[in-house]
């Protein structure tokens, strides 16, 4: 599994608004119509008024490289330009190893305490 997490700052909470409004067509489009996408998630930050977290899961590289040529991606591309990109900070993780934060007693847990296979 590959994870991207990041944040993405425009001008003012309005911006941002419109940011998000303006974006949710792609987000579904992204999750419902391209293959290997888990999570695909812009949204509005509650703590900073004028950013948005992202958000994203792909079941492998595969995917997440199709994603890149996807007239969805582009699409978000423009939009974000297009809205004036302040600032933007994203990474991409891969993921080895998926389970649940609570155990069977739902005691949080931040160690790894089954043996699931990998992600």
């Amino acid at each position: 599994m590959i994870i991207i997490a990041g944040t993405i700052d425009f001008k003012d909470n309005e911006t941002r608004e419109l940011a998000v409004q303006r974006s949710r067509t792609l987000q579904e489009s992204t999750r419902l119509n391209e293959p290997g996408c888990e999570v695909y998630y812009f949204g509005a930050d509650p703590c900073v008024d004028n950013r948005i977290q992202v958000y994203e899961l792909w079941v492998d590289e595969q995917s997440l490289d199709a994603h890149f040529r996807h007239a969805n991606y582009h699409g978000m591309l423009e939009l974000i330009q297009e809205l004036g990109l302040v600032a933007a900070d994203t990474a991409k993780f891969r993921c080895d190893l998926t389970e649940p934060v609570y155990d069977e007693s739902f005691t949080p847990r931040a160690d790894f305490f089954t043996s699931q296979d990998a992600c």
